[in-house]
């Protein structure tokens, strides 16, 4: 089998380009057409392509990220609501996708349509691009014949998810700028400066204060031993990034992820209102509780909750009541415990799960706004007390200078 780049038309005149493997180029030119798609060229790389093509690849075939499947079903929603036949749909939006994973993934979905399949068995051939949740309220809303509306509840849910993600990220961009930009500060200091004063401090002959002697100590180790240091720090980091890749690494991350100082809650509130609206969406659909609970597990990207999920499931099987199983995984604050137990005895549980969800949503929000007002101040007190450090350990010793030399 050979890889081959083509560039080609849909049925709708929109130009596509991407790759193929196939044993010839007449193969790869049947193998487009089966597709619906017309081929234009198809020809093998060239060795001074293989970098540039490297890098395109690199670039375009990324998974897709949240803004590529937002764009996706809202233009899905807007399409079949409008009435416009799916295969025509996809293939509309075939010209305006960028993420060539993505794009890759509509035109086999497209195939498997003409071939007979239904969309969401088409779309779980994708499992890098489309998420359980995503195929099970695709495959809701095939059975009930919503499926624009379950293409609007996606976009919702993903944008959704995607605001909070941005808001924490947007919190922790200043402390993380600061503390590396001190980071670089205090290495250049310890590498460059320091080693100029010493010879200085040496000739003078004066009693050195301790801060001065532990800034003296730590800029040798580093200049001596610098080629140890570095490879200690990434055998560090390849072995924290092999141990998190581990069932037992990647639980404990999540679990400790959760207790961590002032973001811990942020976090942890985020992670319930995106189960929570995962699971009120799926609910709203007519998803069975059982599957539903199931679906979410398998889509939370924190392993901690998806255990605390499955064990809800578990217990609601046994035949527990929804608030009783919630109660159990402890993973809920009392008042959403209190509004769970409202919408189950009003059986509109999938309306209180979506106020629970969009109250997490405002204690994210305000929690949020009080970091940058916690965090700056501990970052201040702790330049402060590297300045002072740095402050008492070269100018200390220069004034006791400063002082023998007006004796003399």
């Amino acid at each position: 089998m050979a890889t081959f780049y083509y560039k080609a038309r849909t049925i709708n005149g929109s130009a596509i380009e991407g790759k193929i493997e196939a044993v010839s180029p007449d193969a790869a030119a049947g193998q487009l057409l089966e597709r619906g798609i017309t081929p234009i060229k198809i020809g093998e790389r060239k060795k001074e392509q293989d970098i540039l093509v490297v890098i395109n690849d690199f670039i375009g075939r990324r998974k897709p990220n949240a803004q590529d499947l937002i764009m996706f079903s809202r233009q899905m929603y807007t399409l079949t609501k409008a009435g416009v036949p799916l295969t025509k749909a996809l293939n509309s939006l075939l010209e305006s996708t960028t993420n060539l994973l993505l794009q890759e993934a509509i035109i086999d979905i497209i195939a498997g349509l003409d071939g007979g399949r239904e969309l969401s068995s088409a779309m779980r051939q994708h499992p890098k691009v489309f998420n359980l949740l995503i195929i099970s309220m695709i495959e809701v809303g095939e059975n009930t014949g919503d499926l624009d509306k379950a293409f609007l509840r996606i976009s919702e849910q993903l944008t959704r998810e995607k605001s909070t993600r941005d808001q924490i990220k947007a919190a922790l961009r200043y402390p993380s700028f600061v503390i590396t930009a001190m980071i670089i500060a205090i290495s250049i200091i310890n590498v460059f400066v320091i080693p100029k004063f010493v010879g200085i401090f040496e000739r003078s002959k004066v009693e050195l204060p301790i801060f001065t002697k532990i800034l003296i100590a730590t800029s040798n180790f580093t200049i001596d031993y610098w080629h140890y240091i570095l490879v200690f720090l990434i055998i560090v980091v390849i072995g924290i990034r092999q141990f998190l890749k581990t069932e037992n690494g990647r639980y404990g991350w999540d679990r400790l992820k959760l207790r961590l100082p002032l973001v811990g809650s942020i976090i942890e509130r985020a992670t319930l209102s995106r189960f929570l609206s995962s699971f009120s969406m799926a609910m709203a659909a007519g998803v069975p509780l059982v599957q539903a609970l199931t679906v979410v597990a398998r889509t939370e990207d924190n392993t901690f909750f998806a255990e605390r999920i499955v064990q809800m499931r578990n217990n609601i099987e046994r035949g527990d009541p929804l608030t009783r199983s919630a109660i159990t995984s402890g993973i809920f604050t009392p008042v959403a415990l209190q509004m769970l137990s409202v919408g189950e005895e009003s059986g509109a549980v999938d309306s209180m799960l979506l106020e629970v969800a969009e109250y997490y949503d405002r204690e994210v929000d305000v929690r949020i706004k009080a970091l940058s007002s916690a965090i700056e101040p501990i970052l201040l007190v702790f330049m402060g007390i590297i300045v002072l450090i740095l402050a008492l350990g070269v100018f200390l010793p220069m004034w006791d200078m400063s002082k023998v030399a007006l004796k003399k």
